[in-house]
């Protein structure tokens, strides 16, 4: 815990010092919206990437299919910003879809599956953790990607034609997938950089 306040402050300290001598966030400009089961998503693969983005400048917009006060598995609560069915792909540089045992209610969700499908489609950064990749998977945008998640999904990742990494994170262009809850701040890293390298409007 010590530690990644003593990080915080870090990056904190970095965009402060930034902003000071009138330099932009890097990630100034730049919308990330993630979705997150109503009950038992997991706490830090939400909370460690979207601290990140937010200090890089990054506006994140967290939507779920409630706008019920969500709660993770270790006990965070947050409250929604927008109703998942009410989700417009072509407003966000980056759709991310975050894990914990209450993400499996997307598995099969037609919404979720055509987010998934809409970002494909239109070149988005589109990027899942822990099980919630078999999310995408079973949406049919992980064939022939290099992708990984929780080991319990890897039969299923490889069943809708993803090649399976044993990497704790992977991207292969711009799709962003990770293994778990100890790889949500690498997670976060490479969302920060493909973000980063996507041009400005």
């Amino acid at each position: 815990m010590q530690g990644q306040l003593a990080l915080f402050s870090l990056l904190l300290c970095g965009l402060v010092a930034a902003v000071a001598m009138g330099g932009e966030a890097p990630l100034a400009g730049k919308k990330a919206v993630f979705i997150i089961a109503p009950k038992n998503f997991r706490d830090e693969e939400l909370q460690e990437p979207t601290a990140l983005l937010r200090e890089q400048g990054c506006t994140v917009t967290l939507a779920c299919s409630s706008l019920e006060p969500a709660k993770g598995m270790l006990g965070a609560k947050v409250k929604p910003d927008i109703l998942l069915k009410d989700l417009k792909v072509a407003e966000y540089d980056a759709v991310v879809f975050i894990g914990g045992s209450g993400s499996s209610v997307y598995f099969d969700d037609p919404t979720a599956h055509a987010i998934a499908k809409e970002a494909a489609a239109k070149e988005k950064i589109l990027a899942a953790i822990c099980i919630a990749p078999s999310t995408l998977a079973r949406a049919g945008v992980l064939k022939g990607k290099r992708a990984t998640a929780w080991a319990s999904q890897e039969g299923d990742l490889t069943k809708y034609g993803a090649r399976w990494s044993e990497e704790p994170a992977e991207r292969d262009g711009k799709l962003i997938t990770a293994n778990g809850p100890k790889s949500a701040r690498r997670f976060g890293e490479f969302l920060a950089k493909a973000l980063a390298e996507t041009p400005k409007p």
